[in-house]
């Protein structure tokens, strides 16, 4: 798996304002919330002063542009997953997840030559019709 940065998840914080943001932002958030399991099968309360990602986590949400807050969080949660396999492999699973949904939110449009009536420019547009007198 490749790391999580911290420039990742600064960006991620600063999108929750869109849906692609909110949805990966809860995936992290119900993810990080699960159990501590150090061994296979067994949950623990006891971590050994191992952080679970919560503080931080919660940190970033209330600063997303805090680069120190993405850091700790982007920390918290390698450690984490290098310590429990199930959660790596989740975490895995998540940041796959919200690679391509935050990066499908992405919209780039170009308008070349003449153009000989309007353009509209944007995403997924739905139930839109155009009418168009004649000259």
């Amino acid at each position: 798996m490749d790391p999580i940065t911290a420039a990742a998840l600064t960006s991620l914080a600063g999108s929750l304002g869109g849906e692609a943001g909110r949805n990966a932002w809860q995936g992290l958030a119900a993810l990080v919330r699960r159990p501590f399991r150090r061994a296979a099968g067994e949950e623990s309360g006891e971590t050994g002063g191992i952080s679970s990602g919560e503080l931080e986590l919660a940190a970033l949400r209330d600063d997303p542009d805090n680069t120190a807050h993405a850091q700790a969080l982007a920390t918290a949660l390698g450690v984490r997953a290098a310590l429990d396999a199930e959660f790596g492999t989740l975490l895995e699973q998540w940041w796959r997840g919200a690679a391509q949904a935050t990066a499908a939110g992405n919209v780039n449009n170009t308008v070349n030559g003449t153009q000989n009536g309007p353009v509209i420019q944007g995403r997924d547009f739905s139930h839109m019709t155009f009418h168009f007198g004649q000259k």
